[in-house]
């Protein structure tokens, strides 16, 4: 909260970006060390002193530009990425049990990750483990179509 780190769903943990308001100027060096935002059209969440040091606080959200700073430290070939999709997000873990249960056979492997982000403890369910952002975009449309889910992010695990 108090350091300049962001969430981002995608991008690897370590890297380095600057976040640019596209509404007042300014711009913020924040390191990506979670994932998120689970909430659609959003790309990235700051934390509050990156927030804060952009002037954000209190807007909420706002226009950005992201610039990757150390493109070198994103994986290549060799280091491929691994994906998932999150369904659902669940503050009663019992709640997460049954949509595991009801995605498991069809749609394997889920997981349910339990996260705590500060006003709870949460309980995320994510499906699949693939090695391209595409295919887990794939895989997110399925369960969209099945009506499994409602709401799809597709999240880097690596």
């Amino acid at each position: 909260m108090y350091d300049l780190t962001a969430a981002h769903r995608t991008l690897p943990f370590g890297i380095r970006v600057r976040v640019h308001d596209l509404e007042n100027g300014q711009s913020v060096e924040v390191r990506i060390n979670d994932r998120g935002p689970f909430i659609e059209g959003r790309i990235i969440d700051l934390s509050y002193a990156a927030a804060q040091a952009i002037q954000m606080v209190g807007a909420g959200t706002a226009l950005v530009r992201l610039e990757i700073l150390n493109p070198a430290a994103i994986p290549g070939p060799a280091e491929a990425g691994v994906y998932a999709v999150q369904v659902g997000a669940f503050k009663d873990r019992s709640n997460a049990e049954r949509l595991k249960a009801r995605l498991e056979s069809q749609f394997g492997p889920v997981v349910i990750q339990s996260f705590d982000r500060g006003d709870g403890l949460f309980h995320r369910v994510r499906v699949g483990r693939e090695t391209t952002e595409d295919s887990a975009r794939a895989l997110a449309a399925q369960l969209s179509e099945a009506c499994l889910a409602t709401e799809t992010f597709v999240v880097r695990l690596n």
